[in-house]
């Protein structure tokens, strides 16, 4: 049996590449997180938007791969844009991905993976992309 292997999904192409890319060699399965409540709002271009979260969730689909939904609005805002805001009003420029890759992508959705026994996450980011 194949290593699990959990691969964090934005609903673009990075994490759709790294999905198609890894399924083949380990048992992976999508897990993309909810960070904001966006009933009744446009969130289009925020991360985690309703947009991104239904692409993540049809490229899993396309690909036979299972697909999870992590809601983790409670620690985004308790952890990212609390940490914003207090930079912000104290005159820096904050930048909130740094926090979020700490405390979320690589801290709490580690951490739900393992409850689930895997050890092991990808993703997207970093990616470089070469153009012929």
């Amino acid at each position: 049996m194949a290593e699990k292997l959990a691969i964090a999904m934005s609903g673009g192409v990075d994490s759709s590449v790294a999905l198609v890319l890894l399924k083949d060699k380990y048992e992976v399965s999508g897990y993309t997180l909810k960070l904001h409540d966006s009933r009744g709002t446009d969130d289009s271009g925020l991360c985690g938007s309703a947009s991104d979260i239904e692409d993540a969730k049809a490229i899993a689909a396309k690909f036979g791969v299972p697909h999870y939904l992590l809601d983790m609005r409670n620690l985004f805002s308790d952890t990212v844009q609390k940490s914003f805001v207090q930079s912000y009003l104290s005159g820096r420029t904050p930048n909130p991905c740094v926090e979020c890759n700490e405390t979320i992508k690589f801290g709490a959705l580690l951490d739900a993976v393992k409850k689930q026994g895997i050890n092991h996450i990808a993703t997207g980011h970093y990616v470089r992309s070469c153009y012929d």
